[in-house]
């Protein structure tokens, strides 16, 4: 996993519906296998670059799933998606984001900054 920092070399933070989380972008193999699973506690936003589908496998809380396109328009939301889940592909996104269950902050075709 890799933390997202911005241009002045600040970690990233994305805000949450009740509180400001750190982003933490999942680009290697082992870290987008692996992402929340066998957490506890979620208390961050994972952003999955090149991902259009996803799996709760093995996770033992809900989390929000925001789907986002090239231009990081929301496109998809399932808010408390629960563990045993898959999502499949889904067209026209490119970026995953998964949030602590009911921090999404997003609606449908809002735009995401981070």
């Amino acid at each position: 996993m890799c933390l997202c920092y911005n241009k002045n070399g600040e970690k990233m933070k994305i805000q949450g519906k009740t509180k400001v989380l750190e982003a933490i972008e999942c680009r290697s193999f082992l870290s987008r296998f692996k992402g929340n699973m066998g957490k506890k506690k979620i208390d961050s936003v994972l952003i999955f670059p090149r991902c259009n589908s996803i799996h709760t496998f093995f996770m033992r809380t809900n989390i929000d799933v925001v789907m986002l396109s090239k231009e990081k328009k929301v496109l998809y939301l399932f808010p408390s998606l629960s563990p045993w889940h898959i999502l499949l592909p889904k067209k026209g996104a490119v970026t995953t984001l998964e949030f602590p269950e009911k921090e999404n902050p997003y609606q449908l075709g809002d735009i995401v900054k981070y």
